[in-house]
């Protein structure tokens, strides 16, 4: 099944020269079924680019996915132009009274800001508190998983001393959880951070646990059942060319780099990068709206509900 997504987003073209389906509105109103509803908290600047990229994961599940593009209330994009964010993406107060089965929040490029301190934090406190009523399961990405496992756990970042910067592997440290069906041992994921969570203070909070990670870079994905929640602290969901844009923009600028490690053949930024991540990319978000699809009520308007209350 395709993804349904406005037609005129500019994510449409790209994904259909992929071979990723798309669905034009109404035609996915003729079909008989429930679509899986999936919202994307975008946080990141450079929009397009990020709802291109997670649109493609979502969209390779065979089910029908309904793409809803939020953003926090009082937060003003300054590298979206006003019109794309005006035509594509709803304010999070304007869709609090509705219920998803899926929210994914994305990482922002504000991780040397203590929590507090970020403009939206009040409101994405109350976004993260709604998520236990009116979302069935929560993806936290990057900065997105790392405020989560903060503000549900007291699980902190902390600064790097130089920034986590290229292609890690992770070690599979739970080859029979449903988030990891199909998985490899180990596997690659890009990474592209300042700052890392500790194992340590992972396993000393209560109800986590750590599905990947690498001896290198510390946890990178963590289940919180309690919260029906994922976090993951790295970037399956990265292009071919996402980290080569980001090393080129801080050369251009002079800004203390490395070369992204285990990236360009060689090590060497003049040959062209190799994706050695895209397979386990899709795998892990397949697998999650799978488990969402088993899992989550059929009746939209039960999420949030414990068993107990759905049978009245």
């Amino acid at each position: 099944m395709p993804i349904k997504i406005p037609s005129t987003l500019p994510a449409v073209d790209v994904l259909k020269d992929e071979g990723v389906m798309v669905m034009p509105e109404d035609q996915a109103a003729k079909q008989d079924i429930r679509p899986m509803r999936i919202a994307l908290l975008n946080l990141m600047p450079k929009k397009i680019e990020t709802e291109t990229q997670f649109a493609r994961l979502i969209g390779s599940h065979p089910l029908q996915i309904e793409l809803t593009l939020l953003r926090p209330s009082e937060h003003i994009s300054k590298n979206t132009s006003e019109a794309h964010i005006g035509a594509f993406y709803q304010p999070w107060e304007e869709v609090k009274d509705q219920k998803f089965d899926g929210l994914i929040i994305t990482g922002a490029p504000i991780e040397h800001l203590p929590f507090e301190e970020v403009t939206y934090w009040d409101e994405l406190t109350q976004i993260l508190d709604w998520t236990q009523t009116n979302v069935h399961s929560t993806f936290g990405v990057c900065w997105g998983g790392m405020a989560m496992i903060y503000y549900f756990h007291k699980v902190k970042k902390h600064m790097l001393d130089a920034k986590a910067f290229g292609c890690f592997p992770q070690k599979n440290l739970a080859p029979a959880s449903p988030y990891l069906r199909g998985f490899s041992d180990s596997c690659v994921v890009p990474v592209s951070r300042w700052t890392e969570m500790k194992q340590d203070e992972v396993n000393a909070a209560t109800g986590l646990k750590t599905l990947l990670g690498s001896d290198d870079t510390g946890p990178c994905l963590i289940e919180d059942k309690a919260h029906r929640a994922l976090y993951i602290f790295n970037h399956f969901e990265y292009d071919d060319l996402t980290l080569k844009g980001e090393y080129d923009r801080d050369v251009a600028k002079g800004a203390p780099i490395n070369v992204p490690m285990n990236y360009y053949p060689g090590d060497d930024p003049t040959h062209t990068p190799e994706n050695r991540w895209r397979s386990h990319a899709h795998l892990l978000y397949q697998n999650w709206i799978s488990e969402m699809y088993m899992t989550t009520p059929y009746d939209i308007s039960e999420i949030g509900q414990s068993i107990e209350d759905r049978r009245g």
